[in-house]
């Protein structure tokens, strides 16, 4: 059989290394996984419940289109239901996006390092990625704008971005979406916003009306805890939510992560907690950084990519073998390691292991 010639050479996306598997490798009875920028305190205790109830319904399909959990994230947004699409992670949202606009020889623009995922349906769908480099380790909206002809079709900018963890301010994007044509769709991939405290983060949905080429990606994986779960979706513009969601497959959202997001939704008192942890987990490891001299991105997620001086994924089999899974193998930042942001003690354990590791390497040396 003879596939399609885009995906001959496609890479299979690789996830964070299992806990199960690392115990198993390596004969470890405890393992911290900070490498898949998980929620370290899970989801809102409310979201227990909410899943117990939905097992009795366990044979029915779920509702196609979402319309109880839309009209929650509709009205928690200040959207119509009709600018909402669901799917199973926002990753499929990226998918639905590119099966619906882009056919072979289409250009699409996004940074040199950043989400793996728009690259690879674009490749699916036979476009041609132009990869613009960083800037400091974020998106450089002036190459990018400068990259577009009359070919691009879509332009993604995560925010914060993926593996660094900087953001694009509110005047840098308003600036770039009023100096791109209106032609060229611009994914914004907010993914990780919940997290965000600086004040300079945009306001995305304060803008959306004013720009019907711009369509806003966001989950309940990341600081909702529902990772497990698949949810992700898409706001932007009616007529192009319309477009996606004709080539969004029948019931691709479950029963059972339909009611557990509404119920996550509505625990914004969990999300404040989780934030607050976060965000005193990144000052501690930051000034662990500066302790070891280790220089590193600013975050604004719930990870931190740090440069530990010698070739990343080294450093990642050594911390693994210790029981401390992270990420590594960053194409355009090899000396660099990406780490979740976990508990107090996850993080306590992930610094000693890091400097144990260090420590080993200096009197090689």
């Amino acid at each position: 059989m003879k596939p399609k010639s885009t995906i001959v050479n496609l890479p299979v996306y690789q996830p964070g290394k299992p806990i199960e598997e690392v115990k198993k490798e390596f004969g470890l009875n405890d393992v911290v996984k900070l490498a898949s920028n998980e929620n370290p305190y899970g989801s809102s205790p409310r979201v227990k419940d909410a899943i117990l109830a939905e097992l009795d319904n366990i044979s029915i399909y779920p509702d196609g289109s979402s319309a109880s959990l839309t009209a929650a994230v509709g009205k928690d947004l200040g959207v119509n239901s009709n600018q909402i699409i669901f799917g199973c992670g926002s990753d499929e949202i990226i998918a639905l996006i590119t099966r619906a606009f882009f056919v072979p020889g289409d250009e699409t623009i996004m940074a040199d390092q950043t989400f793996s995922v728009y690259k690879s349906n674009a490749d699916i769908e036979g476009a041609i990625s132009i990869e613009v480099p960083l800037k400091d380790g974020t998106h450089d909206l002036d190459a990018m704008l400068a990259a577009t002809t009359d070919r691009t079709k879509i332009i993604w900018i995560c925010n914060p971005n993926n593996p660094t963890g900087t953001i694009v301010s509110e005047q840098a994007l308003i600036s770039f979406l009023d100096a791109v044509p209106s032609n060229i769709m611009v994914v914004l991939d907010e993914a990780y916003c919940e997290y965000v405290t600086d004040p300079t983060y945009p306001n995305s949905l304060n803008i959306l009306s004013k720009y019907a080429n711009l369509v806003i990606l966001r989950t309940f994986s990341k600081i909702y805890g529902l990772a497990s779960l698949r949810i992700g979706y898409g706001v932007g513009h009616p007529e192009v939510i319309k477009l996606i969601n004709q080539v969004r497959e029948p019931f691709n959202t479950s029963r059972i992560g339909q009611a557990a997001a509404k119920v996550a939704l509505e625990d914004q008192e969990y999300v404040n907690y989780c934030r607050e942890h976060n965000t005193r987990g990144i000052s501690y490891l930051q000034g662990e950084f500066d302790r070891l001299g280790l220089a590193y991105f600013p975050a604004h997620g719930n990870f931190i990519m740090v440069n530990v001086d010698r070739a990343g994924l080294e450093v990642f089999q050594e911390l693994i073998q210790l029981g401390v899974i992270v990420r590594a193998g960053h194409q355009r930042y090899p000396e660099y390691i990406r780490v979740s942001v976990g508990t107090q003690a996850q993080n306590v354990v992930f610094i000693k292991a890091l400097e144990q590791v260090l420590r080993a390497e200096s009197a090689h040396v």
